[in-house]
């Protein structure tokens, strides 16, 4: 379990070890914190808050997916309009839930998950979606100004390629990443990774 708010994270600590099916391995304030304990104790799931410190519990279920670790990642989230939680949707996240949802079913969500199966809300997915299509309205125009490289380039930094790896990934040099990444910072008015 990873929260940032020691309050939040305490309580589901708490929460979760009542069940008798469940056993917390670790809480973890940060994502950093929780990549090593899911690396040490390769648990069945992960209950990461979508925004951390050190590392987002997206950048967590990137590198666990990465690297090949069986752990199923859940997703909490404040809010259904934030551009995180429609990357974990596109990311295929196996869970996803809201801090406000009731107990049980946070219980049925982990269940859920550890069966196999998905768990995202219908409505935290229409929210989110109908979020994007009209950011997308707004970007689209932007994002026809990018060339076919700088759609690439963009795409694999999206998915938290480092630079090198998207240079491998295109065969071509780190330099010229940086180049593509300049430009397309420039088309979108975007300053950093984490926000493209």
């Amino acid at each position: 379990v990873a929260d940032d708010h020691p309050v939040v994270l305490q309580g589901l600590v708490s929460f979760l070890s009542i069940e008798p099916d469940f056993q917390v391995l670790a809480a973890c304030p940060d994502g950093a914190t929780a990549l090593e304990a899911i690396r040490k104790h390769v648990p069945d799931i992960a209950l990461l808050d979508i925004k951390m410190p050190t590392l987002s519990g997206l950048e967590v279920f990137a590198r666990i997916s990465k690297e090949g670790l069986p752990t199923k990642t859940v997703f909490l989230t404040a809010t259904v309009s934030d551009r995180h939680v429609l990357a974990a949707i596109t990311r295929r996240a196996p869970g996803l839930l809201l801090k406000e949802t009731a107990a049980d079913a946070l219980v049925e969500c982990l269940r859920t998950v550890a069966a196999g199966r998905r768990w995202i809300p219908p409505e935290v997915m229409q929210a989110a979606l109908s979020d994007e299509l009209q950011r997308l309205a707004v970007l689209t125009p932007v994002l026809r100004s990018l060339t076919s490289r700088e759609r690439q380039v963009m795409d694999l930094v999206a998915d938290g390629l480092c630079n090198k790896e998207v240079a491998q990934q295109l065969a071509l040099t780190e330099g010229t990443v940086k180049i593509h990444l300049h430009s397309i910072f420039q088309k979108t008015g975007i300053s950093n990774r984490t926000t493209l």
